[in-house]
């Protein structure tokens, strides 16, 4: 165990209250606290070394003021640290499961340290031979999102026709090549022509567009679903949505995973073709990852053989140091971000 009077500063990323709108960088702001490095004596507690933070668009329905019946999309409390995806590795700890040097990752405080009360919800990581960033990501809750999004819910067949709106980021990217594993026609949509050739050109995505150069996004996906889609992961909603439904074919499938546009809106867009759902005999399906974390060992087992004989490409967009933790998360909601946004504030 570390020594009792072990003591070191540790950074915050703090909460400074509720946003209504565009979110800002001022509305976080960074302080500096100390912890002992030594879990209280009898506690069961973990005391943990933050590595890596995960900057994820579901952060921002904890910045708004409403009550949620999930703890996981609960409002953030003004005054304390913004809690989210991070990996981390163990400095002491009080609990038979975890011991000094294990490597976790899990929902955490945005800190250089935290004492872990209830430290049965960390995953440990049970591979290392893959870059550890990939578990606020690949192997973290977006690849749970992904994976279980797409075949859960969609259960695609060899031969469908998949649309993945915000394709090239942090979920997007997998659901694609997943996808194509599958053997679907896979075509994405994304903000700029950089993020436009990473799909076709890196992802192996069959088709790609940049939604921001289309002026009728219908008019975009008959052109390139002359038959329909069966397969649509929602990640932008809004008027994408609305010119989706239109082009699904009988019997489609929509995972509705996330609504990017709609969640800086004070009053959100309509969406105006519903009876489509009707006509179509369409199933629509909102899920969140923390649903499948308890089958977490079938995404591990699907993909990790595929990291290792190097036929997933993953593009993560890293910034280094918690300081700049702010900057990064708010960088999502523009599109700032190619792939997936991670914070780095220790190597080890």
């Amino acid at each position: 165990m570390a020594g009792e009077e072990e003591t070191v500063s540790n950074k915050q990323v703090i909460f400074k209250g509720y946003v209504s709108g565009f979110p800002k960088e001022t509305d976080m702001y960074l302080t500096t606290t100390s912890t002992k490095l030594k879990v209280p004596e009898g506690s069961k507690a973990v005391l943990v070394k933050n590595l890596y933070l995960s900057c994820d668009p579901y952060l921002r329905f904890r910045m708004s003021n409403i009550p949620s019946e999930d703890p996981e999309f609960s409002p953030f409390q003004p005054g304390s640290p913004i809690y989210g995806f991070v990996v981390a590795k163990v400095v002491d700890s009080g609990h038979p499961d975890f011991k000094k040097g294990d490597l976790v990752w899990g929902v955490n405080g945005w800190e250089e340290y935290s004492l872990i009360t209830e430290p049965e919800r960390l995953f440990k990581i049970p591979h290392t031979d893959v870059p550890l960033s990939y578990y606020t990501g690949l192997l973290g809750m977006p690849g749970v999102t992904a994976y279980f999004g797409l075949t859960d819910i969609c259960s695609p067949k060899e031969g469908e026709r998949v649309y993945v709106s915000a394709a090239s980021g942090a979920v997007g990217q997998l659901v694609g090549q997943f996808a194509k594993w599958m053997g679907c026609y896979v075509v994405g949509s994304a903000g700029s022509k950089q993020k436009v050739e990473l799909l076709k050109n890196k992802f192996g995505f069959d088709e790609a567009f940049n939604y921001k150069e289309e002026h009728d996004w219908n008019a975009a996906l008959k052109r390139y679903f002359p038959e329909g889609i069966d397969i649509y992961y929602e990640n932008v909603g809004g008027k994408m949505l609305d010119a989706v439904l239109p082009n699904m074919r009988a019997h489609g499938r929509i995972a509705a995973c996330g609504m990017i546009s709609q969640y800086n809106l004070q009053q959100p867009e309509g969406v105006h073709n519903l009876a489509t759902i009707i006509l179509k005999r369409l199933r629509i399906q909102g899920f969140i990852a923390f649903d499948y974390f308890s089958q977490y060992s079938r995404l591990l087992d699907f993909v990790v053989p595929y990291i290792r004989e190097g036929k997933i490409t993953y593009v993560e967009d890293i910034t280094e140091g918690i300081e700049n933790a702010p900057a990064a998360l708010i960088g999502l909601f523009s599109g700032r971000n190619v792939g997936k946004q991670v914070v780095a504030i220790a190597h080890e």
